[in-house]
């Protein structure tokens, strides 16, 4: 079967490449085409184009940036048209792939989206939107399918991707000397995997190294920005591992976490954090009013509580951080209270193979629908 396959960031590119690889594992004839990054290509996905191409985020930014999301737009419209596809897999990237399966919809074409849109998160009606445009949505926030099933969409909780990460994760035998890093306690920063995050982030971070002479901060870098971004950190003394996220979790003490993902896998490393995030003063204020969920890390989403500390916007200083950082350093009950609630999350989101599991029911409702 042919399948057109759309991802739009880091991490998005990372799980579709997964779920290609699980699909070929049942589909020998598989034909994969659309758009994503390296890891996706790597397992043979022919890009129509790269999503660095198109990546924009924020509010602003969006709109902004609303001429070029236009033209990617009419590109995959075309390109889906001459590849005629079996079914379209969108996977995460909200904004952009909801046009793409309202558009493929509108042309017969089967559309399965796997890590949908966060709408519960502001704007619920949109799921009813969802629901005329998805023949199913794989689920991977044990949350998710209760809160689809009010507006009658098919979603299944198929597990979450960053278990199977994980679980195929080996630490480097060498991680300290490979970086030249010594054995005080490790505290990791992760500043977030786009210009506009790390911009925003990194300068509050690299305030707290004179707070704390007898620990290291190393930073997760991402080796698809450009290295002068991270200069601010390196200047004061700051060690930039690149692409080694797991192994610097691996050995962390301690994390401060720009929210995402990366908050999830900080919680799957049992590393106690703090979760941050600010953006421009005109899209904070958009989403403020927007937003109907209580907290904005997956961490506390999941757990349906507050787990771990998040400092939003105004919040996000040098002083407040300094103090959150303390209390998991130097407070024993409070760390145990945080790796309590991580071991609540991590039953939550249970043991199956995300990929895997994905990959068997689509085939199987495509199959089904084939011969129906």
């Amino acid at each position: 079967m042919k399948y057109y396959v759309i991802s739009g960031e880091r991490s998005g590119d990372l799980h579709a490449s997964n779920l290609i690889r699980s699909i070929k594992s049942l589909d020998s004839n598989a034909d994969f085409r659309g758009m994503g990054g390296n890891y996706s290509e790597k397992e043979g996905l022919v890009l129509c184009s790269h999503y660095e191409e198109v990546a924009i985020m924020g509010f602003i930014e969006v709109v902004l940036g609303f001429r070029k999301v236009i033209k990617y737009l009419n590109i995959l419209k075309k390109d889906i048209l001459a590849y005629q596809p079996d079914a379209l897999i969108l996977v995460d990237y909200g904004g952009f792939n909801m046009k793409m399966a309202a558009f493929s919809k509108s042309h017969t074409i089967p559309v399965h989206y796997y890590i949908p849109p966060k709408v519960w998160a502001w704007n619920q009606k949109r799921a009813y939107k969802l629901k005329q445009i998805t023949d199913r949505v794989y689920s991977i926030l044990p949350f998710e399918p209760a809160f689809f099933e009010k507006f009658g969409v098919e979603a299944l909780y198929v597990g979450n991707p960053l278990l199977d990460e994980i679980n195929k994760f080996e630490p480097h035998p060498f991680f300290h000397q490979k970086n030249e890093l010594n054995y005080q306690p490790i505290i990791a920063l992760l500043p977030g995997s786009r210009k506009q995050e790390l911009i925003n982030m990194l300068s509050v971070m690299v305030e707290l190294v004179k707070k704390f002479p007898n620990a290291q901060f190393v930073i997760a870098g991402v080796s698809n920005l450009k290295q002068e971004l991270y200069y601010p950190a390196i200047d004061v003394g700051i060690k930039v591992v690149f692409d080694q996220t797991y192994d610097l979790l691996h050995h962390a003490n301690a994390a401060i976490v720009t929210s995402g993902t990366a908050t999830l896998e900080t919680a799957l490393f049992r590393v106690p954090q703090v979760v941050v995030y600010k953006t421009s003063v005109l899209s904070y204020a958009i989403a403020k009013r927007l937003i109907r969920v209580p907290f904005i890390s997956l961490v506390n989403l999941i757990a349906e509580r507050k787990v771990v500390s998040e400092l939003i916007q105004g919040d996000y200083n040098e002083k407040k951080l300094s103090q959150e950082l303390n209390l998991i350093l130097a407070n024993i009950q409070h760390k145990a209270g945080i790796l309590d609630g991580y071991t609540e999350i991590k039953e939550k989101l249970g043991v199956q193979s995300a990929s895997d599991t994905t990959a068997k029911l689509l085939i199987e409702a495509l199959s089904n629908k084939k011969t129906a």
